[in-house]
Order: C-alpha cells, then structure tokens, then sequence
C-alpha cells in the first residue's frame, strides 16, 4: 500500500513589512489601482476644455507634460504623452495630488450646473413657439423679462423657421430667454421645479 501524503492547508500570505518602518507595504494590486488612478486622473487633465485647464493647481513639471500631451495628435506620440503624464502624476505629494481631485470636482459640479441651465433655456425656447400661453407663464416666473421683446422674437423665429431662412430670431431668442433666467436670480433647478409647476397646472386646467 501506497502511503497518502497528508496536503497541508495553505496558510494566509504574511503581508509584506517595509524594512525601515516595520508597517505593512501596499500589495502589489493596490499599487497598480493606485497608478491605474492617477493614469486616469492625467488623461482627465489632459482633456479638460482651456480655461478649465487653468484653474488646475498643477505644478510646473505636470503642467508642461499636459500641455504637450494636448497639443501632440499622432495616435502613437499622443499615448507614450499620456503615458508620460502618468509618470508625472505619480511624482506628486499626496497634498497636490488631492488639490487636483478637489478642483476637478469642482469643475464637473460647475459643469453639471451649467448643462441643466442650457438644456432648460431649449425646453422653454420650444415651449415659447410651439404654445401662445407659455409666454404668459414664463413672463409671471420672470417679470423682469420685456415682454413685448419676447413676443416679437417668437412672432419672427416662427415666421424665419416657416419660410426656411436663417435662424437669426431663433438664437436671439434662446438669449432673451437666457438674460430673463439670470435676472430672475433663480437657479437652473428652481426655474425647472417652476416649469414643472406650471406644466401641472396646465394639465388640471386642461383636463377640467
């Protein structure tokens, strides 16, 4: 008989002590998540629009290397930049690293804000030419807005887009109803809760 040799369970993997401080090191996959993020962060710097760009804290040698990596469009040059960049970002103290994280956010909070605000100035240009009573809804919502001006860029963009011309009354509409928002001093959010509001009551009146 064949004696069975007895399998030893496998104990857990002792972590790894750095030699100087006796702490445990990082594995070895949090490393690369770590440089995995910081890559990441790079090509978001290396993206973002110009004025964006030059409200990032960024010190002289990461500035340099995105600036290069913006202006390079040969696929091959453009990733061994970005690649580049990465090895910059690693470079960073932990400080610098989190005061571009803080300032990216702010931009995409900033950026969010001003996306809904834009999307609601299309909605109400639309709702204005497709429905006469809008115009009296958005004039109590806003009533710094000159309303006679409001009616004459309705009255024209729906003439110009019926007979095909140049959307001139159409864009200047879109402003009017941009400079009535900002004058209101409501956010983009209350002016939308407000639409929604009045759209509400549109339907009751409706269907009473």
């Amino acid at each position: 008989m064949t004696r069975k040799t007895r399998i030893q369970p496998m104990s857990p993997a002792e972590p790894e002590l750095d030699e100087e401080t006796g702490y445990d090191r990082p594995s070895k996959s949090q490393m690369k998540r770590d440089m995995l993020a910081l890559q990441t962060l790079g090509v978001e710097l290396v993206e973002l629009p110009k004025d964006a760009l030059k409200r990032m804290p960024m010190p002289e040698a990461l500035a340099d290397a995105v600036r290069d990596a913006r202006r390079i469009t040969d696929h091959e040059g453009k990733r061994r930049q970005l690649q580049y960049v990465g090895r910059v970002m690693r470079s960073l103290t932990d400080v610098e690293t989190a005061a571009l994280r803080t300032a990216l956010d702010t931009h995409r909070g900033v950026n969010k804000a001003e996306t809904a605000r834009l999307h609601w100035i299309e909605r109400t240009r639309e709702q204005l030419l497709a429905d006469d009573e809008a115009l009296t809804a958005f004039l109590r919502a806003h009533p710094q807005a000159d309303a006679q001006m409001g009616r004459t860029l309705i009255r024209n963009a729906r003439k110009e887009a019926q007979q095909d011309k140049p959307p001139r009354y159409f864009r200047e509409l879109f402003q009017w109803v941009k400079e009535a928002g900002a004058a209101s001093g409501k956010t983009a959010i209350d002016e939308h809760a407000d639409e929604n509001d009045d759209e509400g009551h549109d339907d009751d009146e409706r269907h009473a």
